[in-house]
């Protein structure tokens, strides 16, 4: 399997004289099996040199090819409309990814596409484009199996696992680690178990085995702590959970658009120095544009529990019931801001024992529970949501300014599903509930 680098940057282009090493254009990687076919991590600027290149060496052939986007934001698909195989009669074109903000995957792409943006409209292309909107599974799709899995950033996204060739990529772009605190204070940092929150060891799992890991590392872990809830890694971050996963390469990515090419150089070395220092056995790299990594067969590990989608993937439910609890009325209204919008029927208690009259009168489909609250406590209210078997499987939502070690391992030890601590956004509350309401529909 050959993969090719295209587009290294993240949040905006920055050609120029100071990212000549490592790229200015945004997010796009090329993976080719050796059975053929054409698969695109990304569509972002870096796709229109990746479209030219396709066209030149297949003409006047039509190209087949399957875009895999993670995501809408602009820097994800900015390059779609000069990705030149759209332009080319007979070329199939398959563009998969999760459901855009309030709008179909279509929808989304078509808007950048408007005569307001562009001069031609997608209806107008001469390609056949054919849309398909991913959840959380696994598909077949162009001769490779695909294993979709839903990461952590202010929209909904996906990463993405391909299998073929007896090799495995995957690709996990926009994605922030779910915890400030990464492993257990009593545990050896080796293994996805040790890991505190359920989500980073879920995501650990997602890269177990990989012979290529493709992970965002744009932010330095002296920047993270600003820019929280952007929705991004950092290098030792990356590095840690590939080493845990088993991962044979790392490439660093997303880079971001304030680093020029010597800071990115240093976050490189400091990523070499960080695996050479925990004793990790990982290669690790920036990527740059023109990067190309030629992947030998190593067999292929499925990752576990990974559920089967349907033919067009599991819809995202819309109009769930979920309570939120809270003593604090701002973080209720923030809350029911977020949810509402995606079309949820969202009710309030201010307090513990309130919220469990509300669950036992009315069972939710999804619980928001806060965990310092007056008569009983958010963990003492979880404890008897678990102990009812009414409501020992209801997806729990732990939302806490509470993020050390202890607090953590106790809530998921009494069955929270996730954990999300506070200031957080409304779209970054948004993509976790649809994440978790979508898992329990699959």
């Amino acid at each position: 399997m050959r993969v090719k680098f295209w587009g290294t940057r993240g949040s905006i282009a920055v050609p120029g004289p100071d990212t000549v090493r490592f790229g200015g254009n945004t997010s796009c990687v090329e993976v080719t099996p050796s059975a053929g076919g054409c698969f695109l991590f990304d569509c972002g600027t870096g796709a229109r040199a990746l479209g030219a290149a396709l066209a030149a060496a297949q003409a006047p052939k039509p190209i087949v090819a399957t875009i895999l986007l993670s995501h809408t934001h602009w820097d994800h698909i900015q390059g779609f409309p000069f990705f030149a195989p759209l332009f080319i009669p007979g070329s199939r074109i398959t563009v998969c990814g999760p459901e855009g903000s309030g709008g179909s995957l279509r929808d989304v792409l078509a808007g950048q596409m408007e005569f307001t943006y562009f001069p031609v409209e997608i209806g107008q292309l001469p390609a056949t484009i054919a849309f398909r909107e991913l959840a959380e599974g696994t598909y077949e799709i162009g001769g490779a199996r695909i294993v979709a899995q839903y990461l952590h950033h202010p929209a909904m996204t996906l990463g993405y696992r391909l299998e073929a060739d007896g090799t495995t990529v995957v690709y996990a772009c926009d994605h922030e680690p779910f915890s400030e605190t990464l492993w257990h204070d009593d545990s050896v940092r080796s293994h996805a178990e040790s890991i505190v929150h359920e989500g980073d060891r879920h995501h650990a799992r997602f890269m177990a085995g990989a012979d290529l890991v493709i992970h965002d590392a744009q932010y330095t872990p002296e920047e993270l702590p600003s820019k929280k809830n952007w929705g991004h890694s950092t290098y030792e971050y990356a590095v840690a959970l590939a080493a845990a996963a088993g991962v044979r390469r790392l490439v660093l990515t997303h880079h971001d658009p304030t680093h020029d090419d010597a800071f990115v150089g240093e976050i490189e070395t400091r990523a070499r120095g960080y695996a050479t220092a925990l004793g990790y056995g990982l290669q690790v790299d920036c990527a740059w544009e023109g990067l190309e990594l030629a992947l030998e067969p190593h067999g292929v590990p499925h990752v576990a529990g990974a559920p089967v989608a349907g033919p067009a993937g599991q819809d995202v439910p819309w109009g769930s019931h979920i309570l939120i609890v809270d003593d604090d009325p701002d973080i209720r209204a923030l809350a029911r801001r977020a949810l509402s919008q995606d079309g949820h029927i969202v009710v309030q208690a201010s307090g513990g024992r309130e919220a469990l009259a509300m669950i036992e009168a009315h069972r939710p489909d999804l619980l928001v529970l806060d965990l310092l609250m007056p008569d009983p406590g958010g963990l003492e209210v979880l404890r008897i949501v678990r102990s009812r078997p009414a409501t020992a499987t209801l997806p729990v939502v732990v939302l806490t300014a509470l993020d050390d070690e202890a607090t953590t391992r106790a809530g998921f030890e009494l069955g929270a599903t996730d954990y999300l601590t506070k200031p957080f956004s409304i779209p970054q509350l948004a993509a976790r509930v649809r994440a978790c309401l979508a898992r329990v529909e699959a």
